[in-house]
């Protein structure tokens, strides 16, 4: 195994498989002037040029972003620059690696060579909208809906996550004729006017909502307000919240358009829902007039040990999601509902999208779905996922401030807390961890409404020598703590 920091030689064959309010927190290794409370999300990067130190190593670089880059949130208190990635492994400009262990949108690994063949030859032969004929497009729609249960007929194509789940809630607001949303409190589904709303984990406080919004606790089995060392029924528990936000909807004349719904609780720190959890949610969201949509940008494309997270839970949503991972950093987005539901939008509405569907996206799109079934991701992040949490699950015993290890296939989350007793969330602590990590070549984020949820999602190439490198660097970092923060 590769010592970290040391100069990293990329195996060729790592391509085909060898919530309510956010608490703020202060931030640190920046002036005393300049130090300023800010979500605890953020508590590992700064906000503005003032905050960096003069002698991080691109801060020229960051002054002209800051200048001319609007909205600069950058990873880490010293930023890393990057020029080039390949497979599992980043590089910076001084050619240092960085295990990355956080980014789905590469998700068949960085630069993977047949989605670069597949882009460059496909535009250079012809790249347009979807107004004319093309094979490739229509190839790639029927792959997509052969993964796909049954009913899941018909692919509209966009081109990220925020448009798709937009769409997903036009449509459904069309075709049931209600107005109202149920979503997670803390959850994240995009920007754009709508779905911003739909995103409370920018909008904490229930008065930065519109009256259209409803939203549920989501199924925290571990600090919740029902946990598994307490009670048997989580799934009958948390599905009946849903039930009680459809009523107040109808209550308030809008009734329930659709529940919206990761199936994998990114935001809320890698939460994997009660198995009944959505069978039940659905029963109640469906009575009320509504449709159920899976918001799979996180969970889908193999992520979680199985092609879709929603397959986990014996569902079958009306409407599917996905975006990011599905063009391994080509911009994909893409809206997979039954024929039935799209001829009942299309007969009330119009939607047309320049760039979705284009058949350089196309070409990429159905590459990754060659890539992820040649190689099997789904299995192989199972046993990844599998081997991590337990080689995770080994760590916690020598470190009491791993509260929680869980998640889904290769989307972890590694809960810490001061105690396990009060579970008093280690977020001081928690937002030192990932510029150590990176410090040491290893690249993780943060996550949950604490911000001490250190979030684990590296691309769907991983495997057991990186799974060493990532839980030995954890292990040195975790044992240098400080006592206090």
């Amino acid at each position: 195994m590769t010592a970290v920091g040391a100069a990293h030689t990329v195996n060729s064959n790592s391509f085909e498989l060898r919530e309510s309010r956010i608490p703020t927190v202060r931030t640190h290794a920046m002036p005393a002037e300049a130090a300023r409370d800010r979500p605890a999300l953020l508590g590992a990067a700064h906000l503005d040029l003032g905050e960096y130190s003069d002698d991080v190593r691109n801060h020229s670089l960051i002054e002209r972003r800051m200048q001319h880059v609007a909205n600069s949130v950058l990873f880490f208190h010293d930023p890393i620059k990057l020029v080039r990635g390949e497979g599992v492994w980043l590089y910076d400009d001084a050619d240092r690696p960085y295990l990355d262990c956080y980014n789905n949108v590469a998700s068949v690994g960085h630069c993977h060579p047949d989605v670069v063949s597949a882009l460059t030859e496909q535009a250079g032969r012809l790249n347009t909208h979807t107004r004319y004929l093309h094979e490739g497009v229509v190839e790639y729609a029927e792959k997509l809906t052969s993964l796909m249960p049954d009913g899941l007929d018909v692919c509209t194509f966009v081109c990220t996550g925020t448009e798709a789940n937009d769409l997903a809630l036009r449509i459904a607001r069309t075709v049931t004729g209600n107005d109202g949303v149920v979503v997670m409190e803390g959850g994240y589904h995009g920007n754009s006017s709508t779905v911003d709303a739909l995103s409370l984990l920018i909008h904490p406080a229930s008065d930065d909502r519109p009256d259209w919004v409803e939203a549920v606790e989501p199924p925290n089995t571990y600090r919740g307000s029902y946990r598994r060392d307490r009670d048997d029924e989580l799934g009958a528990r948390y599905a009946d919240l849903v039930a009680e936000a459809t009523e107040r909807l109808d209550a308030r004349s809008h009734g329930t358009a659709a529940f919206l719904c990761d199936t994998i609780f990114d935001s809320h720190g890698g939460l994997a829902a009660p198995t009944d959890y959505f069978a039940r949610a659905y029963e109640h969201v469906r009575a009320a007039g509504g449709l159920c949509i899976a918001d799979e940008v996180q969970a889908g494309l193999a992520r979680t040990g199985r092609w879709w997270g929603f397959e986990h839970y014996g569902v079958v949503p009306d409407i599917v999601t996905l975006g990011k991972p599905m063009g391994d950093g080509h911009p994909i987005g893409i809206v997979i509902t039954s024929r039935e539901i799209a001829q009942k939008f299309a007969a009330n509405a119009f939607y047309f999208n320049t760039f979705g569907g284009n058949p350089v996206s196309a070409a990429v799109g159905r590459t990754v779905l060659d890539i992820c079934e040649r190689n099997d991701l789904p299995q192989r992040c199972q046993d990844t996922g599998a081997l991590l949490l337990t080689r995770l699950g080994e760590l916690q015993q020598r470190h009491p401030i791993i509260g929680d290890v869980r998640g889904l296939g290769t989307f972890i989350g590694v809960e810490l807390v001061r105690d396990n007793e009060s579970l008093t969330p280690a977020t001081e602590l928690a937002r030192q961890i990932p510029d150590a990590m990176k410090d040491r070549g290893v690249l993780i984020g943060l996550s949950g409404r604490y911000g001490n949820v250190l979030k684990i999602r590296p691309p769907l190439v991983f495997g057991p020598d990186e799974i060493d490198l990532l839980v030995e660097t954890l292990d040195a970092v975790l044992a240098d703590l400080p006592a206090e923060a």
